[in-house]
């Protein structure tokens, strides 16, 4: 073998590895857009509306929609919710849901309260028939109802938390609902 060749031969090794390193650094490149493709993103929220009166005998009432929004690509799995009422708070909480022990029929938009009914302070839910978020999709628990008598100055607070398998710690609502008045 001659100079020539052995010179020609470290530019092809040269060039062989320079190619190796551009692909590695693009195939690196396609694997972290992949990744931040397969996020997991969920966002919920309260949406509510307000009966209010200033009158001490006149019951105020909020009636308010906990979302679940899936904003990422991938399911979410056996999907719950908190919603978390403030210990001095005077509210009535009420909902269309069923406790464990109940004989109503279960239909399909059914969510089931998981904690004791003694409990006036959290509720916890699920929905029944509902086993997964799909990529996009929305999971609500519909027209709850809060109710309180404005006897003397109050004010007290409402807080939901999301979980589900792939956010076993939960996930706080992006907004709270904080009621005051006198």
């Amino acid at each position: 073998m001659t100079n020539k060749n052995i010179s020609e031969l470290k530019q092809l090794i040269s060039q062989l590895n320079n190619d190796t390193a551009s692909y590695l650094s693009e195939m690196k490149d396609l694997v972290s857009i992949i990744k931040e493709k397969q996020k997991m993103n969920v966002v919920s929220y309260f949406t509510y509306s307000f009966s209010i009166s200033h009158q001490k005998d006149q019951e105020n009432l909020l009636i308010g929609t906990y979302h679940i929004h899936n904003l990422g690509n991938k399911l979410l799995s056996n999907p719950y919710i908190c919603i978390k009422l403030s210990q001095d708070s005077p509210f009535s909480f009420s909902g269309k849901y069923v406790n464990k022990k109940s004989n109503f029929s279960k239909t399909p938009d059914t969510w089931e309260r998981l904690n004791e009914q003694t409990d006036k302070h959290e509720y916890w839910l699920k929905p029944i028939s509902k086993k997964v978020i799909e990529p996009s999709e929305i999971l609500s628990f519909p027209n709850f109802q809060v109710k309180w008598l404005p006897k003397e100055s109050y004010s007290g607070s409402i807080m939901g938390f999301t979980y589900c398998d792939e956010f076993k710690e939960g996930i706080p609502a992006v907004n709270q609902i904080y009621v005051n008045g006198s």
